[in-house]
């Protein structure tokens, strides 16, 4: 039984985080709209999702959904979602969704962030991994921020970023030789659902997005909280079941 609920799991993650096609992968063009940045609470965490075109409607729902309903629970340090892009237009999704970034990183001043949300995009195995302005920005948020999280192929940015070489990882399971080819020098884990190693936590992608969203969740205000937050969203979670890997140093 516990092997056809593994197989089940990542099955789903295969489905909600695999490779297009050439003539799936075409977005329509972006829309200018007029900016407003957002109105951030104090005494919160100040959580960034990193999008671009392309990105994957899980990778970044999955998360949001956890974080965002931090703020209905009492007695906590709530947190603050925001989207960041290297544009003020809107962001198309690989699926179609459009999405307006709450600041643009290369423009903007942006607060200071707690904990980066690197969601899996369409050209995270290729084009993005040439764009230094996403990488340096990338970069610079390591430098200050308590926790760097990917989903799926946002593991490849931040590898190719640099910062984690020191660090144990995981990425989407079709992607793994991928992976330890373009990077040889990560220690790598397979058939895990998510990585946490320091300040790092990489996760597989997909529907398991939320696992590993859920298990930040728990490190940062324990089971109660984690579990209420799973059960607002009709999800069953018990960390002890989860296929992980976390690294104590």
């Amino acid at each position: 039984m516990k092997i056809i609920t593994i197989l089940l799991s990542f099955g789903l993650i295969l489905s909600a985080c695999q490779a297009p096609s050439a003539e799936d992968s075409k977005t329509e063009k972006s829309i200018v709209v007029s900016h407003r940045s957002p109105d951030l609470k104090s005494n919160r965490y100040n959580v960034a999702f990193l999008i671009m075109d392309g990105v994957y409607n899980t990778e970044l729902t999955a998360p949001y959904d956890i974080f965002q309903h931090t703020i209905f629970r009492d007695g906590i340090k709530a947190m603050n979602t925001f989207m960041v892009a290297d544009t003020y237009n809107t962001i198309t999704t690989f699926e179609g969704m459009r999405i307006i970034p709450d600041f643009n990183y290369i423009k903007d001043s942006l607060p200071k962030i707690d904990i980066l949300v690197v969601p899996s995009a369409e050209h995270h195995l290729d084009s993005d991994l040439e764009n230094e302005n996403l990488l340096a920005f990338i970069r610079k948020v390591d430098k200050e921020a308590q926790f760097i999280t990917s989903h799926c192929d946002g593991a490849f940015v931040l590898a190719k970023a640099g910062i984690l070489d020191n660090v144990e990882s995981t990425t989407f399971p079709a992607d793994i030789a991928t992976y330890k080819k373009m990077f040889p020098q990560l220690k790598v884990h397979e058939n895990v659902l998510f990585v946490h190693d320091g300040k790092y936590i990489t996760s597989a992608g997909g529907a398991k997005s939320f696992e590993a969203a859920l298990y930040l969740a728990e490190v940062l205000y324990g089971k109660d909280i984690a579990k209420r937050l799973a059960q607002g969203l009709m999800i069953d979670w018990d960390l002890e079941t989860v296929a992980k890997i976390i690294v104590k140093k």
